[in-house]
């Protein structure tokens, strides 16, 4: 057996060991591991190469951007950001039809600004919004639904961990991306806010209407969500415009959102010590996933998968878009088997190399930051699709009392404006590049 075919196997085994619930991280180091002692012949090689492939990864310093994105999040999730953003947005929008849900859909976007996490925003906006549309007659279904969506705009607006991971993977320029999705981010958002205006139309009993709020009353939203948006500007702001690295922006962001934190009230007592051994925890277990996807992305290179797929699709001659949509597609059947973080470490070394043979008509700097906005959204659509979508099952986690097929049944209404959405980006890449453009 060749080094290639051992390559080629190694994916239905790595299948099968998710499929049976192993760890992601640990499944992809164990097919990383075991490959490479059949590739080489023996332990020697492949212990050297556990030395080695951990002080290489971890000695990144761009990879310190992570769990400084984390703790922005948990001070921010403390300082009470959610509560004034979903504030805000319901003041001006909750007396609309289906307003509640299309302010639960604006907090995401807002908070997804300085958070960087699905789940985190899912998980945190659901226990802000998801009471406040059960009290105006919102269904059960439709309202985990718009949660579980509204969550995936964490991982798209800027900054974004995924994003961040991406850039290293691929050698692009962080703050590029994070201008590259700002307008993506904001055409799911509002793309997701017209999906709840079609459903509410269709299903008129799905949501009630609150009245409408003082215009004074609106407009004092405004100052509590002030906070929001200074460390959003200066953070990405400050990035693009050289003031400080992604890393050092990440730390910045950290440290203002902890100071706002500490203000409300939110980081007395014990809250500093919580929000440091959450976000290493979850650091730990991004790092451990990142480990195991170096690992096995080390054993493919030695067997030359990624080179000798990326040359047979060129001989081949395959029409380009073609092979898109079919990678495209099968990021969709991914998202029902890992998260969005192993999908990106697992795929990327290899689809990329495949992709970047192709023309696309457009240079490759512009094709790389295209193609990772667009694989970054879909790999959020696939947080929602059903039967499996892990944002559904945080929401859904949080409310007991609907039945999942409820929300199933909503959900793929949004999943049908993120595949509209998909195709228009696809079709037109000057959309995700129009900012890069003008400004760049």
């Amino acid at each position: 057996m060749s080094n290639f075919d051992i390559g080629l196997l190694s994916f239905p085994v790595l299948m099968l060991l998710i499929f049976l619930r192993m760890p992601i991280g640990l499944a992809m180091f164990a097919v990383g591991f075991g490959g490479m002692y059949f590739v080489t012949g023996g332990t020697i090689v492949a212990l050297a190469r556990l030395k080695s492939e951990t002080y290489s990864t971890f000695s990144s310093y761009s990879l310190s951007i992570v769990p400084m994105f984390l703790l922005m999040g948990q001070f921010a999730t403390l300082g009470g950001m959610s509560q004034a953003l979903f504030k805000a947005a319901e003041s001006w929008l909750g007396h609309l039809r289906g307003g509640v849900a299309m302010a639960a859909i604006g907090a995401c976007a807002g908070f997804g600004a300085i958070c960087g996490s699905s789940l985190a925003t899912a998980a945190t906006m659901g226990q802000v919004a998801l009471p406040e549309m059960k009290r105006y007659g919102y269904s059960g279904g439709f309202s985990s639904a718009t949660l579980a969506a509204g969550g995936t705009l964490g991982i798209l607006i800027p900054p974004s961990v995924i994003l961040v991971i991406y850039a290293i993977l691929a050698e692009q320029n962080i703050a590029k991306l994070f201008l590259a999705a700002f307008i993506p981010g904001l055409l799911a958002a509002v793309g997701y806010m017209i999906t709840v205006s079609i459903y509410v139309r269709l299903n008129p009993d799905s949501a009630g209407v609150r009245p409408p709020v003082p215009m004074a009353e609106r407009f004092g939203s405004l100052i509590a969500v002030l906070p929001v948006l200074i460390v959003f500007v200066v953070v990405v702001g400050g990035i693009y415009l050289g003031l400080f690295t992604p890393t050092e922006g990440a730390a910045v962001g950290a440290a203002g959102t902890g100071l706002i934190a500490y203000l409300n009230g939110g980081l007395r007592g014990r809250a500093w010590l919580d929000s440091f051994f959450s976000t290493a925890k979850s650091t730990a277990m991004i790092f451990f996933i990142v480990l195991g996807a170096a690992f096995y992305n080390g054993f493919l290179a030695l067997t030359q998968v990624p080179q000798e797929l990326a040359a047979w699709v060129v001989e081949r001659g395959f029409n380009p878009w073609a092979v898109l949509v079919l990678i495209l597609a099968l990021y969709l059947v991914f998202g029902c088997l890992m998260d969005s973080l192993s999908m990106i470490l697992l795929t990327i070394p290899i689809f990329f190399p495949i992709v970047s043979a192709l023309d696309f008509g457009l240079g490759p700097e512009e094709f790389a930051i295209w193609f990772g906005i667009i694989v970054l959204i879909v790999v959020e659509v696939g947080l929602i699709t059903p039967p499996v979508g892990m944002n559904l099952f945080v929401i859904n986690s949080m409310d007991r009392e609907t039945p999942i097929v409820k929300t199933y049944g909503a959900v793929m209404y949004f999943v049908g404006s993120d595949i509209v959405r998909v195709a228009l980006l696809v079709l037109f890449p000057g959309i995700t590049l129009f900012l890069l453009r003008v400004l760049g």
